[in-house]
């Protein structure tokens, strides 16, 4: 599995020295000119406070290979936990015999006996250097006789960064090699003053806000918070670990070897190091986790892993290829994967095109060089194609997209081309030719094919700028929006000092960029810190189904959260309204059902960690402009301490959602006091009585009717332990799973005839 593979290699740059090297630390707050380690010795430079070493390690995967770097060294730490933070040289690797030494000129130097030469230094012989020293905070630093800082690891970062350490514009951290291969994985300040993670140097698949303010610089804190600074050391952009403010003494962020952005914390009483954030929340989004072994999709228990549909082409070195070799003599077929996202990787040049599905599949079966398509039906069709063996991607259930990968056509049974000569006589004077008719139709047919090809070129050549742009974009995920910190003032000031309520405590406003947005006013008693881990932990969470959280606002009293704008608003003002409701067809309603079911299911079961709604009614469901569903104010109720348990959680969301289907099917305001008339209508075999009369003389789908009563009812059970859950709920509302009677939503009502026993919800077909 794909985390698996991370905590493997996550740890390849761990100390795989014995408890016998530690006999041979050098405890030295300064280390004079001359002073070496090396390989044989196995000796190391040590901070003042014990809590960082400098020293040769061995790689695992790499025999009689060695580095040199910073690693933790607390006692508190285990041997084989003790994790390098920076490496000399980052890849560079050496044998046996070979020596780290600061020479009598002032300059670091690694010698590889192998070699007979120095494969790296420090470039510091000019700077006048005088001593060097590895500070408490894990710098290694080089100083001049005043005790002035003239070279510092904490300005050379390999794949790390400490707490204080900066990363300035320009800089970048590189995820580690993997046997003698470097990491396609940076995280790179750009010159604006954006983070940014890439894939080789030309796919960004995250991305911190476009700056505002010049001269930044990324930083981590003792506290367990990322941020971006300006110049006067004020932050303008944060993100915070799930134990920010806890009493944490060690902490790290890593550019991982699988292309995720993580801060880890030292957990003492479980002695592990714990992941807190990462910047992709969805694994699978980040390009090319899976390289060349398939794609990435999410198994049984919700770990990513990555799979080869490709099996007819999976090759035994392991490599998971698409075909390439489209010469068939039988002809080539399209293989339909349904909600699979392919892009190809080695070499990037996918063409996008905006294009039907059927005409996206016959441009790739007429192109020989086309390996696969992906047709994304979002609301744009985009049409994908790759022309490339090495394929990558993601499979996911709420993906829009279906891919086609293209192979030869199975042999046929027998060859139906005949030679010419094989042909009974009896037929051959049949085949006269006719010279003047084919001189004719070959004429036409090269005049039609020459002006529609001309009108075609003409066509993509006006449009090839927009859609090379689509190209460089396609790959930025989801999971890449960042959040917004603001403060009151600006919160006063995008919303027009709050002088239009489109909701209780919602505003509408505007950000610079004239994006619109909605500002939602919360209790300003919430515990700051917990209020920025929520927040922080929500905002990386991206589906169709709900509503994105752009940023938000914590200053001394003031708490604020800024989605995105949801044009039609929510779903209870067509309710109240009769004649709003009338634009709720019946077709509508049970897609917002079915919509709001899929996107309160993914945040119970396909976020890294659960998340649960707390407050899920009509009032936090809205639509936009094509009347889509997407809820909105999910996750918030950790801020209020509302949850004893995920299943807790879960069931109030399973019976919130119950009385959603009811209030959309009936058209109450508050179902509440209408359950028991509506189960008996439904009871007594007149389920067409309880539909809302605003649909007028719409026809009602009475299977979809009976599906919606029948889940609504179980939702709303008592007796929590037969609730469905909500991958049922979804099941039920599309169709694919069975029913059951559900008995009486409460206990206390009493039924008018008895019922027959229904003690589960359903039945696998």
């Amino acid at each position: 599995m794909l985390e698996e593979e991370r905590l493997i290699h996550g740890y390849v740059l761990l100390l795989c020295v014995s408890l016998g090297s530690l006999l041979f630390a050098v405890a030295a707050s300064e280390i004079p000119l001359g002073s070496k380690l090396s390989v044989e010795e196995n000796n190391s430079w040590v901070s003042s406070n014990g809590d960082f070493a400098i020293g040769f390690y061995d790689l695992p995967d790499l025999p009689n290979q060695f580095s040199v770097g910073i690693r933790f060294n607390s006692k508190s730490i285990p041997v084989d936990k003790q994790t390098v933070v920076w490496v000399a040289g980052g890849d560079v690797t050496v044998c046996n015999n070979s020596y780290f030494q600061l020479q009598e000129d002032g300059e670091l130097v690694l010698f590889d006996a192998s070699q007979g030469q120095e494969v790296w230094t420090s470039k510091s012989s000019q700077l006048s250097v005088a001593l060097a020293s590895l500070r408490d905070d894990g710098n290694f630093v080089l100083l001049n006789e005043k005790k002035d800082v003239i070279w510092q690891s904490f300005d050379n970062p390999t794949d790390t960064l400490l707490p204080g350490q900066r990363l300035s514009a320009s800089r970048t951290l590189r995820a580690a090699s993997q046997n003698y291969v470097s990491s396609l994985y940076s995280l790179y300040m750009n010159v604006s003053g954006q983070l940014q993670l890439r894939w080789e140097s030309s796919i960004i698949y995250w991305r911190t806000a476009s700056p505002s303010h010049s001269n930044l610089s990324a930083v981590l804190t003792s506290d367990g918070s990322l941020q971006l600074l300006a110049s006067n050391m004020e932050p303008v952009w944060s993100v915070f670990g799930e134990d920010h403010n806890d009493t944490i003494k060690f902490r790290f962020l890593r550019l991982d070897v699988d292309g995720n952005l993580r801060l880890y914390s030292w957990v003492e009483v479980s002695q592990t190091w714990r992941s807190v954030w990462q910047a992709v929340e969805n694994q699978c989004n980040v390009f090319a986790t899976c390289d060349q072994q398939g794609i990435c999709a999410f198994n049984a228990s919700g770990s990513p892993v990555c799979t080869c549909p490709f099996h007819h082409s999976a090759q035994s070195n392991s490599k998971c290829l698409v075909s390439s070799q489209h010469d068939c003599k039988p002809g080539s077929v399209m293989v339909e994967h349904s909600n699979m996202f392919l892009y190809g990787i080695y070499p990037v040049n996918d063409s996008i095109s905006i294009t039907s599905l059927d005409q996206c599949k016959s441009m790739c079966l007429g192109d020989s060089s086309c390996t696969a398509v992906t047709f994304t039906n979002d609301g744009s069709a985009t049409c994908r194609m790759m022309k490339t063996q090495y394929v990558s991607g993601y499979s996911d259930p709420s993906l829009s997209s279906t891919s086609y990968v293209k192979r030869c056509s199975d042999p046929m049974a027998a060859d139906p081309i005949f030679e010419l000569n094989s042909l009974p006589q009896a037929h051959k004077n049949a085949y006269k030719i006719c010279i003047p008719c084919l001189v004719g139709a070959a004429s036409g047919t090269i005049f039609v094919f020459v002006v529609v090809h001309l009108g075609i070129g003409f066509y993509l050549y006006k449009r090839r700028n927009t859609y090379r742009r689509l190209a460089s974009l396609a790959y930025s995920s989801p999971g890449s929006k960042y959040l917004i910190m603001l403060s009151f003032a600006e919160i006063k000031d995008l919303t027009g000092n709050f002088n239009c309520q489109i909701g209780s405590k919602l505003f509408k406003g505007a950000l610079s960029d004239n994006q619109s947005v909605a500002v939602k006013e919360l209790e300003a008693t919430i515990e700051a810190r917990k209020f920025r881990a929520t927040v922080s932990k929500v905002g990386s969470i991206y589906h169709k189904g709900l509503v994105k959280l752009e940023g938000y606002c914590c200053e001394l009293d003031h708490r604020y959260l800024v989605y995105e704008y949801v044009k039609n608003g929510s779903v209870e003002k067509y309710i109240e309204d009769s004649t709003l409701a009338e634009r709720l067809t019946w077709r509508t309603r049970m897609e917002i059902c079915l919509r709001v079911g899929r996107a309160i299911f993914y945040l119970h079961t396909e976020c890294r960690e659960f998340l649960f709604h707390g407050n899920l009614k009509c009032e936090t469901v809205f639509l936009d402009e094509n009347f889509e569903a997407k809820v909105n104010e999910f996750g918030l109720g950790m801020l209020y301490g509302e949850a004893s348990s995920h299943r807790a959680s879960a069931q109030k969301d399973v019976e919130d959602f119950g009385k959603i289907v009811l209030t959309l099917v009936t058209g109450f305001k508050e179902v509440n006091d209408g359950f028991d008339w509506v189960y008996k209508e439904w009871m007594e075999g007149h389920p067409e009585n309880v539909v809302d009369k605003r649909l007028k003389d719409e026809e009602v789908d009475v299977d979809e009717l009976e599906r919606a009563l029948r889940i609504a009812f179980w939702c709303l059970q008592a007796d929590e332990r037969v609730k469905p859950s909500m991958g049922e709920v979804v099941k039920v509302l599309e169709g694919t799973l069975p029913v059951d009677p559900p008995p009486p939503p409460f206990s206390c009502w009493i039924a008018p005839k008895e019922e027959e026993d229904s003690s589960e919800l359903v039945s696998e077909t």
